[in-house]
């Protein structure tokens, strides 16, 4: 099994509604789509979406890492020898942690369907079924409260709500109406995507736990390089506080994970470089007895597949952010996984199960 070629295809897909966090407004997704084909012909598919404002990727930085720098080291290497190949990649280029998960999850797809296997088995299978949330996006408090409302009816039991955008009372604000909206019952997620200070999230979560507001978990409150002040929200709030942007690598989790400055950790296959370092990430959390979520950026189906099946794979990995393709106007993927509300299911199609 002899890597034959690698191919890069752009892609834009509008959104149905603007995706907006403290970070960002998004209104397309925009994608590079990577095909790599063996020798024997079989065909593995990945993806790398430009998300600038978190990796420091663009679309065009992501096929220049791609195209001209590590196709050309990987090209002929033998896929049967898949760490030498994992090595290769990583040591290719520094950081393009998007470009390397879009090659690292098209080796899988591979791996996977030369060994007859859909890639969640290939990979461990754990589960067969997974349940996603569904993100709130930040705006005015009415306008969130109608947009909680709507998923809730469209069937979800588990909302992630952006927040961190202006004054912690606009915040408060904005919780307060959703939960006065949909009740008590649903599990709402908040994310602040950094856009607090330490001080700042504690006295945001320290009123929100005050005032019954149930959050279920925080997710990364504060910036992404104050690993001291995610200790200090995660030492002085009872509620549970998740390391999202602050965790990239396995140094980045393992720093993290010895100072337990979070109670939770989101990986994202964007921010590891791919499944390959994403499953030692998870094992260094799962050996510290801190659990994982698995989310993403604004993918396509490609992107949230492989990371989908990776999630399943794996009882440390007990939360699930999958919503991506569902924001999207329209879905140009053949296979991949399949949604019925907030459950997604695997196909019974070998590596991803996307034909085209």
């Amino acid at each position: 099994m002899i890597i034959q070629s690698i191919e890069t295809f752009d892609v834009a897909i509008p959104l149905t509604k603007p995706f907006k966090t403290a970070l960002r407004t998004v209104t397309t997704a925009y994608s590079v789509y990577v095909k790599i084909t063996s020798s024997e012909g079989d065909i593995g598919y990945g993806e790398a979406p430009p998300t600038h404002v978190i990796t420091g990727e663009s679309i065009a930085s992501i096929r220049y890492a791609i195209n001209d720098v590590i196709a050309p080291q990987l090209i002929g290497l033998n896929l049967l020898e898949s760490e030498r190949i994992f090595q290769q990649l990583h040591s290719s280029l520094i950081r393009n942690t998007s470009a390397k998960a879009a090659i690292d999850m098209a080796i899988y797809d591979l791996l996977a369907r030369q060994s007859k296997l859909p890639l969640f088995q290939f990979l461990g299978g754990f589960r067969d079924s997974l349940e996603t949330d569904f993100t709130v996006s930040v705006n005015d408090p009415n306008e969130m409260a109608d947009d909680a409302s709507q998923y809730i009816s469209e069937g979800f039991r588990v909302l992630k709500v952006k927040v961190g955008i202006g004054a912690i009372k606009d915040d408060i604000a904005r919780i307060q109406a959703i939960r006065k909206r949909i009740g008590n019952e649903p599990k709402l997620r908040l994310d602040a995507n950094q856009g607090w200070s330490a001080k700042e999230a504690v006295k945001a979560i320290r009123t929100m736990e005050d005032a019954g507001l149930d959050i279920e978990l925080v997710e990364q409150p504060v910036p992404a390089n104050d690993i001291e002040g995610l200790k200090y929200v995660t030492d002085h709030t009872d509620t549970p506080i998740m390391a999202d942007e602050s965790v990239f690598s396995v140094n980045d989790a393992r720093r993290v994970l010895e100072m337990r400055a979070a109670d939770l950790i989101n990986i994202k296959l964007m921010k590891s470089g791919g499944i390959h370092t994403a499953k030692k990430i998870n094992t260094l959390a799962e050996a510290n007895g801190v659990a994982c979520m698995v989310g993403s950026m604004i993918e396509t189906k490609i992107g949230i597949t492989a990371a989908a099946h990776f999630a399943a794979s794996h009882p440390n990995i007990q939360y699930f952010d999958f919503d991506a393709p569902l924001m999207l106007a329209k879905d140009q993927i053949v296979g991949g996984v399949i949604y019925e509300g907030s459950k997604i299911t695997f196909s019974k199609g070998l590596g991803l199960g996307i034909s085209s």
